[in-house]
């Protein structure tokens, strides 16, 4: 498979830089499974789903993750030097994979000022502007610094057009995150509001957590023009015992299991044996699924419209088909949808 089957062209102003208010108000697009197409608006979903439904989510809390150090002068000729730091990584406490500019301007040793009693130190450089960074404060005091100095990692494509400001933090945030470590949000669950989770626990759907904590890989661009020689980032995810069962149990009664962005299924996707039993699993996935690859868990979707060329594409093309995933964004580019992270969404069955 090539990288240009992935391909597409989008209309610059299509692309959402701000969500739409409230949340639930956005578009829906319902892929079902004759392949019909039908426009809806996400405060609909109750009339989609059914008594005994499996919604999971992912509750991954997004930290402010993107940084602006100061590294001091080296000597009495040399300036200080401002570095951006975006975190993708913990590697353990108060140890973090970054992404820093320019990267040229520091080496190992160099300290990055953040604040007043805030700052990380360069232990290691590799290729492509990463750096591990080890910061002087861990745990809860590491959080409380990130959230007063750091921004909300908002992507690329849209901080190129606007800056970051105070609402990110509460637009780029699911309203049910709770484990802090993502540094991008799982954006399916942005168009979730208390009342339509309450309206959906009234008429009998269940609802289920995991964690998968997305690093900033998830942007990182498709660079082999064979799809299969594309190595996925690996992410740290979470799979409890008491998740596990009830979603074997629904399985076994046929009920069906909805996943609440690419990452909650690909969560399921990876801990799923090969009879598609869950078992409880902690730890990292760097599964990639693509057409060809068998979905055994996901009967459903729900998933913001995704970037030409883009792995959550693929992903998509491997849930509902190749065919359909094309003929689906055209209907939602000339119905004139919001794309990507702020954007609508849809709800896709899986085919085949």
């Amino acid at each position: 498979m090539k990288l240009a089957d992935f391909d597409y062209f989008l209309p610059p102003e299509l692309i959402a830089l701000r969500p739409v208010k409230p949340r639930d108000s956005s578009l829906l697009l319902l892929v079902n499974t004759d392949e019909s197409l039908e426009d809806r608006q996400f405060a609909d979903l109750p009339k989609l789903l059914r008594k005994g439904d499996v919604l999971v989510f992912n509750n991954s809390k997004t930290l402010p993750a993107a940084l602006i150090g100061v590294r001091p002068p080296r000597d009495d000729k040399s300036p200080q030097i401002k570095i951006q730091v975006n975190l993708h990584k913990k590697q353990g406490e108060g140890e973090w994979l970054a992404f820093i500019k320019p990267a040229k301007r520091v080496v190992l040793g160099d300290v990055l000022n953040f604040a007043e009693n805030f700052s990380a130190e360069v232990k290691e450089k590799k290729e492509g502007g990463e750096v591990s960074l080890v910061f002087n404060k861990t745990g809860e005091d590491l959080v409380l610094a990130l959230e007063r100095v750091g921004k909300m990692p908002i992507p690329p494509y849209i901080g190129q057009k606007r800056p970051v400001d105070e609402s990110d933090k509460i637009d780029y945030q699911t309203i049910y995150g709770a484990p802090q470590g993502s540094v991008a949000t799982p954006t399916a669950g942005l168009h979730f509001t208390k009342n339509l989770m309450e309206k959906l626990a009234a008429m009998g759907v269940e609802t289920h957590f995991v964690t998968l904590h997305v690093g900033a890989g998830t942007f990182l661009p498709v660079r082999t023009e064979n799809i299969l020689e594309h190595k996925m980032h690996a992410e740290y995810f979470e799979l409890s015992a008491k998740t596990a069962s009830a979603i074997n149990i629904a399985k076994a009664q046929n009920r069906r299991i909805i996943c609440v962005g690419t990452t909650s299924l690909r969560v399921l996707e990876s801990a799923a044996d090969p009879t598609g039993i869950l078992r409880e699993y902690y730890g990292e996935t760097d599964i990639f699924l693509y057409p060809g690859k068998s979905i055994k868990i996901v009967d459903g979707l729900i998933s913001n419209f995704h970037l030409p060329k883009s792995t959550l594409l693929m992903l998509m093309c491997a849930f509902s088909g190749t065919e359909i995933v094309k003929s689906a964004y055209q209907h939602a580019i000339r119905a004139k949808y919001r794309f990507f992270s702020y954007g609508d969404a849809g709800l896709w069955w899986r085919h085949g």
